[in-house]
């Protein structure tokens, strides 16, 4: 990448003034954090830069003119950097510093990086939540929930969402600037998510607890405890987190399932029925919450209220083999074997991979391997 020699004295007052603004989003961040009464001392900030880290970030935009511009020549030198491309990884949950090592990020740690380096070098960079569908995908019991936060750049008319590319104006109502809090409970709850698929409930408690006294507003948080706290026998403490999820935020359905299998391990059959009718509602994406009411239904011999559920949850992960088991069940509890034998046929997971339960249930009613 070319340099452009002049302009020495300006771009030595952009870097003082750029750095002791930079700094001050660190120190602002940790007056937030020690008003939650945590030790900032003992608190991971993702978003923290090495001096070396700092330097490149100044040496990719000397003598590059405006705002704007300097966030996408920023953003190409990450993108390309000593000529390999960083990588996005879904599970990447690094800091800033570990990115810019292994070049392998998720889009929560290339923000953290990406925010950090555009403030370094004087933009008035953000936090940004875009409000597209979320994806899932499930994991044993535990049903991972996607959602996408970025850079953003502009002012809410005309945002920029700076990512792995740099996309078109984002309007402000499919987006939501998040506070640098927000986004340190967000790594956290990463992190504890991260744990929980690794299969350390304890460690993800750790990650866990410090995500929910940083932002008790945010959900998701509340969520991951509630599995980590029930995957350690203590149901109750699970109970009261997936609650304060839903007190959080009344559309996370997942947590209304979660709850909905803890109140049928405790025996309160009744009122989990109760819960799984709240989230019959058409925002609902979740297939495997659809596949929960489907099951309740076929349990309960409404075949066709079955079929309802069943055909959402398949409409909305049709490549998912537990949606195809489904619909083999109901065929067969419907008398046609072989249309569900053929729907068995269609659920075969991927090479290396086990089949779900629906499948092992259709499995054995059809006499099959």
């Amino acid at each position: 990448m070319g340099r452009r020699p002049g302009l020495l004295l300006a771009t030595l007052a952009l870097l003082a003034s750029a750095a002791a603004g930079s700094r001050v989003a660190e120190q602002e961040l940790e007056q937030a954090v020690r008003a939650r009464g945590l030790d900032p001392a003992e608190i991971v900030f993702p978003g923290r830069l090495t001096e070396e880290m700092r330097a490149w970030a100044h040496r990719q935009v000397e003598g590059v003119p405006g705002e704007e511009r300097r966030l996408g020549v920023l953003l190409n030198a990450l993108l390309d950097r000593d000529g390999k491309g960083l990588q996005y990884a879904v599970h990447a949950n690094g800091t800033a510093e570990e990115v810019f090592a292994t070049g392998r990020a998720n889009c929560l740690a290339f923000t953290n990086l990406f925010v950090a380096m555009g403030r370094e070098i004087g933009a008035d960079v953000y936090y940004l939540q875009i409000r597209r569908r979320p994806s899932f995908d499930q994991e044993g019991d535990l049903v991972v929930v996607w959602e996408h936060v970025t850079a953003g750049y502009g002012p809410p008319n005309r945002r920029l969402a700076l990512e792995f590319d740099i996309g078109p104006p984002v309007e402000s109502a499919q987006s939501e600037e998040l506070s640098d809090l927000t986004a340190l409970a967000m790594y956290y709850s990463n992190r504890g998510a991260g744990e929980l698929l690794a299969g350390s409930a304890e460690k993800a408690r750790e990650w866990l607890d410090v995500a929910v006294r940083l932002d008790p507003a945010w959900s998701q948080a509340w969520l991951n405890l509630g599995v980590a706290r029930r995957r350690s026998g203590d149901l109750a403490g699970a109970e009261e987190a997936y609650r304060e999820a839903i007190e959080a935020d009344a559309r996370n359905y997942q947590a209304y399932h979660n709850l909905v299998g803890l109140l049928r391990l405790q025996g309160e059959g009744v009122a989990a029925r109760e819960v799984l009718r709240l989230l019959d509602r058409r925002d609902n994406r979740d297939p495997f919450i659809y596949l929960s009411l489907g099951d309740e239904s076929l349990a309960a011999r409404r075949l066709r209220e079955a079929e309802r559920y069943y055909q959402r949850a398949h409409r909305l992960a049709p490549t998912e083999g537990e949606t195809r088991a489904a619909l083999g069940l109901l065929a067969f509890h419907q008398g046609r074997p072989r249309r569900a034998l053929r729907w068995w046929e269609r659920s075969r997971p991927a090479e290396g991979e086990p089949r779900g339960p629906r499948a092992r249930q259709l499995a054995a009613l059809l006499g099959v391997d």
